[in-house]
């Protein structure tokens, strides 16, 4: 193995970190958009609130990683999509940030108005983020940024393959949230919300399926070399995909929430592994490989003693992060909390 693959590797770890973890919480946003009036969604909302809220921050180390690695590791393929990708790099940047402070505002408004002002924020840049990232990857992934970077501002991005990438970004958030906020609503004991919830994810799953599918149509002839990958050395990969996506929908039919996390996960992972290996090895598809790509040895060697000194400090932090918001008593304190969340939305609605 190479200091440029093991590089490599590690920025597309981040990116899979990204994906699941960033992603299950931009999902959110899309069930808070279709959880219906502010008296009909509160249960919905209150527990996206109180499932998503120690942990949202926290998911969004990956995205700085994943950054600070690409422009330190592949400074000019960095330089490149900057200069040429800046459109949906731009709104996707609002979209985090105006995502991040509506989900806070909305929490301490007085009023129903600001409540549903800040809501709709939210979730509407819940959606927006996840689509303009996915854009930028079919963008990369089909061969529209140049080497030398100032490609196109448009039709780098508005084009079949970066379009149903985006779409499937937000549907696949949208999935993944769906499963979590079910199981977390069953574990709770709030069984009317986990089925209203159950229901939900089962549509958007087999939604996101049949759009994953529909993409391999136009990416075929649109992105040539991925769609090669795709067929080839990612086809085991995007296999366990599909299986991870079937098992799932069959986990949440039958009520088996905490398992179809893991699957859901899995479907995920797989989905976007399956991209990188399909794309592999260029990091600028049909312009610069890993290997063409990579910054001076000293330093990439210095970025795998920084990566690793991560993984020692900050992962062990992060999963016991994720281990308290699962314990018994988070969740016990969250069932009172959710009651008092329920309350302050009823407070609002009697404003």
């Amino acid at each position: 193995m190479t200091v440029e693959f093991a590089v490599a590797a590690a920025l597309f770890a981040g990116v899979l970190f990204y994906a699941v973890l960033g992603g299950a919480d931009f999902g959110s946003g899309f069930h808070d958009l279709t959880a219906g009036g502010a008296r009909r969604g509160a249960e919905v909302r209150t527990l996206i609130d109180y499932s998503i809220g120690p942990v949202w921050e926290a998911n969004h180390v990956w995205l700085i990683y994943v950054l600070v690695t690409w422009w330190t590791g592949f400074p000019e393929t960095f330089a490149a999509a900057m200069t040429t990708l800046y459109v949906p790099l731009v709104l996707a940047l609002v979209g985090i940030v105006l995502r991040g402070a509506s989900f806070a505002f909305r929490k301490f408004s007085e009023t129903l108005w600001q409540a549903r002002l800040f809501g709709v924020v939210f979730a509407m840049s819940s959606v927006l983020a996840p689509f303009f990232l996915g854009t930028i990857a079919g963008s990369i992934a089909s061969g529209r940024v140049p080497a030398g970077g100032n490609g196109d501002p448009w039709s780098s991005w508005i084009n079949p393959t970066s379009l149903f990438t985006g779409a499937i970004s937000v549907g696949t958030c949208a999935f993944l949230a769906g499963t979590f906020l079910t199981a977390d609503a069953a574990r709770r004991g709030e069984a009317a919300l986990a089925q209203r919830l159950r229901v939900r994810s089962l549509v958007v799953g087999a939604a996101t399926g049949a759009v994953v599918f529909a993409a391999l149509i136009p990416i075929e002839h649109d992105a040539p070399t991925l769609w090669e990958g795709l067929i080839g050395r990612a086809a085991p990969v995007m296999a366990l995909s599909a299986l991870g996506g079937i098992a799932t929908l069959v986990l949440l039919w039958r009520r088996r929430f905490g398992i179809a996390r893991l699957t859901a996960v899995v479907a995920v992972a797989a989905v976007m592994a399956g991209w990188g290996i399909g794309q592999y090895p260029w990091v600028l598809v049909d312009e610069v490989t890993i290997a063409e790509a990579a910054g001076a040895p000293a330093t990439m060697q210095g970025l795998l003693v920084a990566v690793g000194i991560a993984a020692v400090v900050v992962g062990p932090a992060l999963a016991y992060l994720f281990y308290l918001t699962q314990s018994p008593q988070w969740n016990g304190e969250s069932q009172e909390h959710a009651q008092a969340g329920r309350g302050h939305w009823s407070d609002r609605l009697e404003d």
